[in-house]
């Protein structure tokens, strides 16, 4: 395996290379390199499925020049053939057509220093291979040893680190290291007639802080086995709860209509919508790239403007959209951070939670449906409307009475953000964008 290259010869090369392309004639120039080690291994019945281990390395060049871009990528880090790949996208610029919103970021403020937002494990160099299999091993067969499971999808182990380094021509220079590892399994429960299947895992920046094979196995065959035996339910309006999973889709289709690549394209209902109320007074949606150790957080983004804490709805009202440096010039406003070099991505983009547990509001309602998967596409950013395939458990008099499948829950997602009367306590990091259960008032569910 190819050794990898130092990190300050890679702060070097981007730095080098910026020049170059100034020097070559470029009006604006950006490099970004990324260096890493991957690992995966995939489990299933106890053998090896797949099992990966590889060094991953690339380079990105942007270059500008009289407003015409053109972009080029490599992972070779030889100079000799940057240099070249550089000329070449040069020659290429004169194929362009101006674009007067093109241009690098003004960066007016430092990134947070990286390492106060902990993205790194340096204990990820102590774990052999050999601890890694044995993990996901380890997780499948305690899921298998329950009888209600049938068949076992696979569980999988798989760990990063990489370093980014970003440089550009307005004296940018930025970088930072950071790991993630997660372990997950899918499990089938049931006959052919009558079988559910789901899946649970989880992911971490630190192998210390990850959930345990019993864990991750306990929760699988409980969502699994819980769906067993469905019911089918007629039409009916009634209160949704959205389990934090859940909650997370929606917040899911929310950012791609918050994104300032939807609102300047005019593809999301959000358009113009700045300044207006668009959910209840009790919510809060926040995107925020500084929380240490979550999976979401950067000091910077691609193109090196400071993440930050950005309130994108407030008791209700939308306060911000989320925006790269071309969507900003676009709409007239300044960049959050949320640049993902081939657009806007998430940072940790959550719902802020409430008091109460997730249980005491269930055990307050006559009836209801709690949501737990939802299948097919039935999403229209441009209207907000939803309409997906869905399964959940009914509730009925304060408990969970059985499983449900076969309906469709449908409506519309300002609707639904301003129809929310309960937010849960139960918020957790799992991913970039994450949120608490939640329940709405009035969603049809339809069946029979």
């Amino acid at each position: 395996m190819k050794r990898l290259t130092s990190t300050q010869d890679l702060i070097n090369l981007a730095t080098d290379l910026v020049d170059f392309a100034v020097a070559q004639g470029a009006d604006e120039a950006e490099v970004a390199i990324g260096q890493g080690e991957e690992f995966n291994v995939d489990i299933r019945h106890q053998e090896i499925e797949n099992l990966t281990q590889a060094q991953t390395r690339g380079v990105s060049l942007r270059l500008i020049k009289d407003k015409k871009t053109a972009s080029a990528s490599s992972s070779d880090l030889d100079r000799k053939t940057l240099e070249e790949l550089i000329k070449g996208a040069l020659k290429r610029l004169e194929l362009t057509e101006p674009d007067p919103w093109h241009g690098l970021p003004e960066i007016t403020s430092p990134a947070w220093p990286a390492e106060k937002l902990q993205l790194y494990d340096p204990k990820i160099k102590e774990i052999p291979p050999e601890v890694k299999i044995d993990l996901a091993r380890q997780t499948e067969k305690i899921a298998l040893e329950d009888k209600r499971i049938t068949n076992s999808h696979g569980a999988s182990f798989s760990s990063l680190e990489s370093f980014r380094v970003l440089a550009n021509s307005k004296g940018f220079v930025g970088h930072y290291q950071e790991t993630s590892f997660s372990l997950a399994v899918g499990l089938q429960a049931g006959e052919t007639d009558n079988r559910a299947e789901d899946f649970w895992g989880h992911s971490s920046r630190f192998f210390d802080r990850l959930d345990s094979p019993e864990e991750i196995a306990r929760k699988a065959i409980e969502r699994t086995t819980r769906l067993l035996h469905p019911r089918k339910i007629p039409t009916q309006q009634v209160p949704v709860v959205f389990e934090p999973e859940m909650t997370a889709w929606l917040l899911g289709f929310l950012f791609i209509c918050v994104s300032g690549t939807s609102i300047y394209q005019k593809t999301s209902f959000l358009v113009d919508k700045l300044g207006q109320t668009v959910a209840g007074k009790n919510i809060e949606v926040i995107d925020d790239g500084l929380l240490p150790a979550k999976l979401g957080s950067r000091p910077f983004d691609r193109e090196g403007v400071p993440c930050a804490k950005t309130i994108v709805i407030e008791k209700g009202r939308l306060n911000s959209y989320l925006l790269d440096t071309y969507s900003a010039r676009r709409l007239g406003l300044k960049s959050t951070g949320n640049a993902s070099g081939s657009g806007v991505r998430p940072n940790n983009f959550y719902l802020q939670p409430g008091n109460t547990s997730p249980a005491e509001f269930i055990s307050s309602l006559e009836k209801g449906f709690l949501l737990v998967r939802t299948i097919g596409h039935g999403l229209n950013p441009v209207t907000g409307e939803i309409s997906r395939g869905a399964f959940g458990l009914w509730i009925e008099k304060g408990e969970l009475a059985y499983p449900v499948a076969e309906v469709t829950i449908s409506g519309n997602l300002q609707d639904i953000l301003n129809q929310v009367i309960f937010i849960g306590n139960d918020l957790e990091f799992r991913s970039a964008v994450c949120g608490p259960t939640i329940a709405v008032a009035g969603l049809t569910v339809a069946g029979n």
